[in-house]
This record gives structure tokens, sequence and C-alpha cells, in this order.
């Protein structure tokens, strides 16, 4: 068979069932991402075509940048999404869960690592920041819903908020444990280093840029003479150059671009929060998001099958894996919300649902291109199979737990998709 042609066949398959899965599988207690992993698992094991094996020790480049843009695209996104304008009250879970359940589970996780799976100080550090944000791109199922429509109780926005910015904030972890990778036992001077450039300026910058581009893009957008606004063309793809700007421009000065991207898309926003222009923007960047991930999903069970990751599985990755999923992020999300205002059920559903992803691939992918880390393979097969776990149980969770809680809480358990919303239009023109 030509494997140029079999590869077009099974894009076209992807690229349609990016269209028609979302919406057949509404009605079950499974999402998209488990349905990609399976689809790679049985591409891999099939024996009609000659398909390549997907390992990514042996394409960290390939796997670091792919995931890095589906991840600013479903952070633009994320940010798109969120109707509720910033402020310390109206914000409040969000930084909680970012300043008390992030730092916490990554001091807990690097210990699992450090104790059970014997890794380094720095290989430890690394497991932890990489494994503590959760993922803008596979939470979608319990995210806010599009602009404008009213989605964003308690628990989706304090879980796509949260998605939006651990990313960009745990990036300061992950360079000091790139940093400590070259550093002596007693050689201490590096701290200051880190500080100083990793998280003061870095951090500064990505927010700093993020606000200006926001700002300016926003002008541009609703605020110049009407003929000539970004929003009268109407074309959703603008979605695409407002994210690439934003995070070229602040990886160009050093900044973080998780960061500056999900400020941009806050700030774009803020300029003008009714314009039905949002919606454009937010629905073609959900197309390429889901079908990015997509692809990356089916490369992941690809990886999975190949086997040469699963071979360093063991029963201390499956403990570590279990006890990240089970105890370390609910104790820590749950820590976290004492003192809140939400009823224990609202607070124990954020807790759970920290869903892992494609942001641990992607820094993952990152440091181990930058330093040498003790033990990787085992760091690479623990973040798989917690990726994995989180996939399944949080997939076939999401849909009943939501359910339950909406009609708790008398609201309509059967949220719109962006599909209905669309055919519902189309009713009304006709």
């Amino acid at each position: 068979m030509n494997p140029y042609m079999v590869t077009l066949f099974i894009f076209g398959a992807i690229v349609l069932l990016t269209a028609w899965l979302p919406l057949a599988l509404r009605q079950l207690p499974l999402s998209l991402p488990i349905c990609c992993v399976v689809i790679g698992m049985l591409l891999t094991w099939t024996p009609l075509a000659p398909l390549p094996r997907i390992n990514p020790l042996d394409s960290r480049e390939l796997t670091e940048h792919l995931t890095e843009f589906v991840v600013i695209v479903a952070l633009m996104g994320a940010g798109l999404k969120i109707d509720r304008p910033l402020g310390w009250r109206r914000w409040a879970m969000t930084w909680r869960l970012l300043g008390i359940a992030m730092p916490i589970s990554i001091g807990m996780i690097a210990l699992l690592g450090w104790g059970i799976l014997g890794l380094g100080a720095a290989s430890a550090l690394l497991l932890g920041a990489a494994l503590a944000p959760t993922d803008p791109v596979l939470a979608g199922d319990i995210q806010v819903g599009p602009p404008q429509t009213g989605e964003e109780d308690d628990i989706r926005f304090a879980l796509t908020s949260e998605a939006g910015l651990n990313d960009g904030l745990s990036f300061p972890f992950v360079m000091a444990a790139i940093a400590a990778t070259s550093q002596g036992s007693n050689d201490h001077g590096w701290i200051a280093h880190w500080f100083a450039f990793d998280v003061v300026w870095r951090l500064t910058a990505g927010i700093a840029l993020g606000w200006v581009t926001g700002r300016i893009l926003g002008y541009l957008t609703f605020k110049v003479p009407r003929s000539s606004r970004i929003a009268k063309t109407g074309d959703g793809l603008a979605a695409l150059g407002f994210t690439c700007l934003s995070y070229g421009a602040t990886e160009l000065i050093h900044g973080y671009g998780f960061v500056a991207v999900f400020v941009t898309a806050l700030t774009l926003r803020s300029v003008e929060r009714q314009s039905s222009f949002h919606g454009e923007l937010h629905d073609f960047g959900e197309q390429i998001e889901r079908l990015l991930m997509m692809v990356v999903l089916v490369g992941f069970g690809s990886a999975l099958a190949e086997g040469s990751l699963i071979s360093h599985v063991d029963w201390r990755v499956v403990t570590v894996a279990v006890l990240t999923l089970a105890i370390v992020r609910p104790a820590a999300g749950w820590i976290s919300l004492i003192g809140g205002q939400q009823p224990r059920a609202e607070k124990l559903i954020v807790s759970i649902f920290g869903i892992r992803g494609l942001g641990s691939i992607y820094y993952l992918a990152y440091a181990s291109g930058r330093a040498s880390f003790n033990g990787i393979e085992v760091i690479w097969a623990t973040v798989f199979l917690i990726i994995l776990f989180s996939v399944i149980v949080h997939g076939v969770a999401v849909t009943p737990v939501m359910r339950w809680i909406d009609r708790e809480r008398g609201t309509d358990s059967l949220r719109p998709t962006t599909m209905d919303s669309q055919q519902t239009e189309n009713q009304a023109d006709a």
C-alpha cells in the first residue's frame, strides 16, 4: 500500500470524526479523547498498512512543538469563552486553585517521584511541575460554554480559568528543574537568577505583553472606524492570528507565552463584551483545537500501543499514577477551597476534575530537550500512564457527574453544542 494515500485516508477519517463524534457522544458516558486514544492504538496494531511507530523520545522536537501549538490554541479559546470580568472576588476560586492547590500538587507529586520512583531532586521536581497543571485541551466537556451563552456556573468557570492560567504558572517550576540539573548539590547561586528571570521577568512579561496585545487587538477589532474593523470581516480565522501573534511576540522577549495568550484573550473580551464576533472567533478556534487534539491523541494512543514507554511501567509507576489522580489532586483542590462559599458537592467536583493531558507532554518534551534528567524514561512512562488514567476516568465520569449537579441546581443538564447553536440559527433564518 502507498503510505501517503493511507495517511490521507486516515487524516480524512479523523477530520470527519472531529465533526461527528461530539454529537454522537453527547448522550454517552464517553469523551472524544477516549475515542481518539483507542483509534490510535487500533491503527498501530492494524496489519493493513506500514504505519510509522511513534515514540516521543525519538521525536521529541515534533512532540514539543505539536503539543505547544495545541495548548496555545486551547488557551485562546478558553479565554474567549469566559464572560466573567476579572476581579479578586469574582475569581476567588481560581486564585485559590492557582496559589494553593498547584504548589501543593507540585510538592506532593515531587515527593512521590523521589520516595517511590527513586528519582533525583531535579527529576522529581520536573515530574511534579509537568503534572501540576490541569489541561485546557482535554477539559472541554467540563468548561464554560461559548461566549454569551450564560453557561458559566462556578464549577465550569473555576476549571476553565484554572486550566487557562496554570499552564503558564507552572513554567517557573519546570525552569527550576532544568536549572537544577547543571548545579552541584551545594551550589545554590542559580536560585537568585532563576527567581529574577524565570519567575519575575518572564511572568511579568507574559502578563504585561498579553494585556498590551489584547488592548491593541481589541482596538483594531472593535474600536477603529467600522469599515476597517477586524470584526467587520466576520472571519474566525483571526483567532489563530491573535494566538500566534501574542505567543510569538512574548516568547521573543523571553516571557511566558502561555500566560500571554490567555491574558490576551481575556483582555480582548474586556474591550467589547457583547460583540457576536467573539462567537465567530471561539467557534473557529474550537474547530482547530478539536482537530489538533484528535491528531495528537491518536499519536498518543499509537505511542501507547507501540509499547516502548509502557515497558517502563511497574508497580511503582502505577502507584504514583493512582495516588496522583485519587489523592494528590483531590486533596490539594479541597484544601485550597476551604473557607469558600460554594456547596461541598461543587468543591468536591472542582477538586476531583483536574484533568491531566497534553500540557504535561509539552512540558516534559520541552525540559528533556534542554537538560539531561536521570530516569527520564520512567518520568515519560509515569506521565503517559497518568494521562491515560485521567482521560479514561474523567472522560467516563464527567457527563453523569455534571448532569447530576445540574439537576441538583435545577439547570438544564444537556448543554447545547456549537453544532446545536448553528442549527438553531439556521432554523431561525429559514
